[in-house]
């Protein structure tokens, strides 16, 4: 008989973790960590094809490095990857940069199909807008491209990051597919991200969010976390990340700690009150913070 694992949901019919690790900002560690997090019980692995932030190809080799020494299979991994934008790109491109952009995000997937050694994505994400306000024809033909690549079977899901509440509004209602996944970085000052997250929540998407910690430094200092960790017996980011949970957050990590890996899966025994939950969603908000 098998048992309902908390840290995940199952979404047509694909199990999804609740916690997924971030690759970001680990250069020439990238292959190792990876491999470290999928020892220490991670499931999810988030990364993009823009090596100016991610080294996708050593991504690769850590999970190849884990399917040989039989930790997993591919049927037990959750990939994310990402598309992104020439502004958003170093001069070490995944694509040809004179290439229309229905051709550079077909390139782009073909380069991480072949970075991580896998025949199909679970989730393509359109690593942000093309401009800082609403979207523009360029972000449009992208996502009409990741669109036919779901028509083809090649990527499971889409997704959308780095979003304001105005560019999800128009995405999810002009989009043929909308996105199932909206990952953004999460501040405290707004709520957690409030509005989007409200967008999420009026249309059934998933919320994905990073920097939980690092964005939220003030936040995780104040009394009112410190004394939550300390009835609970738990790590500062242990409460944070169980209070993400609640919110029905898929939470992204990028520790580089063994031990604070095992401690940011471990969060699904012990469960924080209504009221303390309403406390921390509010407890960072300053004046005129909650709107974009």
């Amino acid at each position: 008989m098998s048992v309902s694992n908390p840290l995940y949901f199952d979404l047509s019919g694909i199990r999804v973790p609740r916690i997924m690790y971030g690759t970001a900002w680990k250069e020439e560690q990238t292959q190792r960590l990876t491999e470290l997090a999928l020892e220490q019980g991670f499931r999810g692995i988030d990364t993009a094809n823009q090596r100016r932030h991610y080294y996708e190809a050593a991504v690769g080799q850590g999970i190849a490095t884990a399917i040989s020494n039989e930790l997993l299979t591919r049927e037990d991994l959750f990939l994310q990857t990402k598309f992104t934008f020439r502004g958003g790109q170093d001069h070490r491109l995944p694509y040809d940069p004179r290439a229309s952009i229905t051709d550079q995000v077909a390139q782009s997937l073909a380069s991480s199909l072949d970075h991580l050694n896998v025949e199909s994505i679970d989730s393509f994400v359109l690593h942000g807008p093309s401009q800082r306000s609403g979207l523009g024809a360029d972000d449009w033909e992208a996502w009409r491209a990741m669109e036919l690549l779901h028509d083809k079977g090649i990527v499971r899901f889409l997704g959308v990051s780095n979003v304001d509440s105005r560019q999800l509004d128009q995405l999810v209602n002009n989009a043929r597919i909308k996105p199932t996944f909206v990952q953004n970085r999460c501040f405290a000052i707004h709520g957690w991200d409030r509005q989007i997250r409200t967008i999420c929540a009026k249309h059934g998407l998933t919320y994905q969010g990073f920097s939980l910690l690092t964005a939220n430094r003030e936040v995780l200092a104040s009394r009112f976390v410190k004394q939550l960790a300390t009835t609970y017996g738990r790590t500062i980011p242990q409460v944070v990340f169980r209070f993400a949970f609640d919110l029905g957050m898929i939470i992204l990590t990028g520790t580089n700690s063994a031990e604070h890996m095992l401690d940011d899966l471990a969060i699904d025994d012990f469960r924080l009150s209504t009221e303390e939950i309403t406390q921390l969603e509010n407890i960072g908000i300053r004046p005129s913070a909650d709107a974009d």
